[in-house]
């Protein structure tokens, strides 16, 4: 018993947390060690530990600041996560908020989407700053 509880536990942590449109539809998975997978399970990027932004070529794109600082790959600041959840681009107009609860808004407070349990930066990254496509 204490095997397969093991085991569901990790199946539950390798998986990560869903991505999900206004309609509660999955659109994609960001894995706990910073993968980012569409919804068919393919990797599209992936977030390091460091800050690091990689498209699935592991080429870089962007980089998050530790004080929520979101750049490109020439280092030019793309916007900013607040630590209460607003999305802001470079010149500091807000483009959304991402609420506790994982609920991602837009600058007019309409839902967007759904990420419940991903770091708020993260979610800026997917919903707000860079496309990833395969």
């Amino acid at each position: 018993m204490c095997f397969l509880v093991i085991f569901l536990l990790n199946g539950i942590i390798s998986f990560g947390q869903t991505i999900q449109n206004n309609n509660y539809g999955t659109t994609g998975y960001i894995k706990n060690d910073g993968t980012i997978q569409d919804r068919n399970y393919r990797t599209v990027g992936y977030i390091k530990e460091n800050g690091t932004i990689q498209n699935s070529n592991y080429s870089t794109i962007g980089y998050i600041k530790n004080d929520g600082t979101i750049q490109n790959n020439n280092y030019s600041t793309v916007g900013y996560v607040k630590e209460n959840g607003t999305v802001q681009n470079n010149n500091y107009s807000t483009l959304g908020y991402i609420k506790d609860d994982g609920t991602v808004q837009n600058n007019n407070y309409s839902t967007i989407g759904y990420a419940k349990g991903v770091k708020k930066e993260w979610v800026a990254v997917v919903f707000f700053f860079f496309k990833f496509e395969n």
